[in-house]
């Protein structure tokens, strides 16, 4: 039986590597996939997968007006697809992850959806918001601050490596940018 499943982490969890393993295991016994990346994440080439041990695949591009169902149906159409993989699944909209949830529930494909579940502010973003709500499966990855607990917050630094506290919920970045850290040291980081 198909399900929704949404793996989520803080950064530098491995989900990206998870991802192409697992896109990997269905290609390997003969079954199609199709992945999807957000057009917005632009740190490494566009329409790739990157993962930051090495490891990348071709996927296709969404935007927050893209047709995620119309896309999957008209893709299984010319050839039956056996998953669905969505990179930088936080980007999603809400009516993107009810659409994900549609190629489940009527087409029968499972999808996996990999994403960050809070932004620097320590608030859900709208795609993992929606996810939470919807998965059928819900998957954490793990990472560690570096006190060696668990991460699963993210701080947002400067070029010095202070902790910014205001700005736009989207800026895309990477370990110049994003910190993965836990509660207690994120709670140190944006006190006043």
């Amino acid at each position: 039986m198909a399900k929704l499943y949404y793996y989520y982490s803080a950064m530098n969890a491995g989900k990206s590597t998870t991802l192409l393993q697992s896109a990997y295991n269905y290609q390997e016994r003969g079954m199609q996939t199709l992945l999807l990346t957000a057009a917005l994440d632009d740190r490494y080439q566009q329409g790739t997968i990157t993962s930051r041990i090495g490891i990348s695949a071709n996927a296709e591009l969404f935007t927050a007006n893209t047709e995620l169902l119309q896309l999957v149906q008209a893709q299984h159409g010319q050839q039956p697809i056996g998953c669905v993989l969505v990179d930088e699944a936080q980007f999603l909209t809400q009516q993107q992850v009810y659409q994900l949830s549609e190629v489940v529930d009527r087409l029968h494909i499972p999808v996996l959806a990999f994403g960050i579940r809070t932004d620097f502010k320590g608030e859900l973003f709208p795609g993992s918001q929606a996810l939470l709500a919807w998965a059928d499966k819900l998957i954490e990855l793990k990472t560690i601050c570096h006190c060696g607990s668990k991460a699963n917050m993210v701080i947002r630094v400067d070029a010095d490596g202070h902790a910014i506290k205001e700005g736009t919920q989207v800026e895309i970045g990477g370990n110049d940018r994003y910190v993965s850290v836990c509660r207690k040291h994120f709670k140190a980081a944006i006190k006043d």
